[in-house]
């Protein structure tokens, strides 16, 4: 086997830039399947971050029945909204959750002397905070005195407390919100973005300010958590049971998981990768191609060669192993020069764009380079038969 392998680096050595053109097509085809299922991969890896980033075993109730869960509030059987009361019930008589928020999503304009900015307006409860890994950097978060009062204070996010404020500081300064007048108790830590949303540019107020706000009898969602991952099945079956009893056994709310969401997601972006690796699985057939027509004229060109080792005592074996040697060092050589590419490459965005969501995982890297492998295995198999059952006699005889 080591001298076959000889043999073939000295006959690609001996046309190094046709070998190094031939090589080219796998660098390319391996580069794309590299980079392109390393961006697959990263999204996945971001969401998967995000979404434990913003709290872990998180459950929520919407109004309406829908047997799919997922993203998204269900689009029907809204008739039984959600209450105050339902979040009471559970906080009372939830055994397998860990705090329970109430919430009430709303828009309207923030208004600070003669600066304004259009942003969200949550209403939540005190348990907000810490169900959905958000908290104050200064001043105080939503209290349950706060809810139960219908205080009309308000946490503000850190954009929202750019445009209005500049460097002043909001807390004890009034703002109004659509409207109403409410005293800032509270300025929120910095977060970033996630998933699309800006999470600093959001206020927060309690849930029954927000009804009173907004004209509302009932509530968004409720928010709450399992207090393990083990227990999420249990804390659904018991927010599921608690919530029916006060229906009379009707279930008209969804109960949605954080793990339903990651197995939405997750089938998304699988499927994404798989598409990017077909994708990129034609440059490797391509390069594939160049490969086998590149050998079968090396085979017609080395007839004669063929037939001078097969008069001295080579046999069929040692010329099908000698081409397809060939073959497979030209696509490995290829796949190592396109897989360090492509991993020099993610390096730098790693560095420059760290925001930029790619990874190169160890199973991205091995599949790159198998398929580099397996093209030049399956490439080299014609020219290298063709080689093999070429007449010793008539292969001295060509011209």
């Amino acid at each position: 086997m080591l001298e076959h392998m000889i043999s073939a680096l000295l006959a690609l050595g001996a046309n190094k830039l046709r070998a190094a053109l031939t090589m080219l097509g796998v660098v390319i085809g391996v580069l794309a399947v590299t980079l392109l299922v390393s961006v697959g991969d990263g999204a996945r890896a971001y969401l998967n971050n995000t979404l434990s980033g913003i709290g872990s075993n998180l459950l929520s109730v919407v109004p309406g029945r829908t047997e799919t869960r997922g993203f998204g509030p269900p689009a029907q059987g809204l008739e039984r909204p959600l209450t105050m009361d339902d979040a009471h019930a559970l906080e009372r008589q939830g055994t397998t959750i860990r705090g329970v928020s109430p919430m009430v999503q709303g828009g309207g304009t923030v208004r600070f002397r003669n600066r304004q900015r259009d942003t969200m307006v949550l209403g939540v409860g005190p348990a907000f905070s810490d169900l959905r890994n958000m908290h104050v950097d200064s001043g105080e978060f939503v209290r349950e005195e706060d809810v139960g009062s219908r205080r009309r204070v308000v946490v503000l996010g850190r954009r929202v407390v750019r445009e209005l404020f500049g460097d002043e500081s909001p807390l004890g300064q009034s703002v109004r919100i659509a409207g109403g007048r409410f005293r800032v108790v509270g300025v929120m830590e910095p977060k970033g973005r996630s998933l699309g949303f800006d999470l600093d540019d959001l206020v927060f107020i309690p849930a029954t300010a927000a009804m009173d706000l907004f004209g509302l009898d009932h509530i968004s969602q409720l928010v709450t958590a399992a207090r393990s991952k083990e227990e999420t099945p249990a804390a659904i079956a018991e927010i599921e049971e608690v919530l029916a009893r006060r229906r009379n056994g009707e279930r008209s709310f969804t109960v949605q998981s954080q793990e339903d969401l990651l197995k939405t997601f997750g089938a998304i972006t699988g499927a994404m990768t798989m598409v990017l690796l077909a994708i990129a699985s034609i440059s490797l057939v391509v390069g594939g191609i160049g490969i086998m027509n590149i050998m079968l004229v090396s085979v017609r060109e080395r007839t004669r060669e063929i037939g001078v080792r097969r008069a001295v005592g080579a046999t069929q074996r040692d010329i099908l192993w000698q081409f397809l040697l060939e073959s497979v060092v030209i696509s490995t050589i290829g796949g190592a020069v396109g897989l360090g590419t492509g991993a020099t490459i993610i390096f730098l965005v790693h560095r420059y764009a760290p925001d930029v969501p790619v990874v190169l995982s160890p199973w991205i890297a091995a599949v790159a380079f198998g398929s580099a492998f397996a093209t030049g295995v399956v490439s080299g198999v014609v020219p290298a038969r063709r080689a093999a059952r070429l007449d010793p006699v008539e292969a001295l005889r060509y011209e």
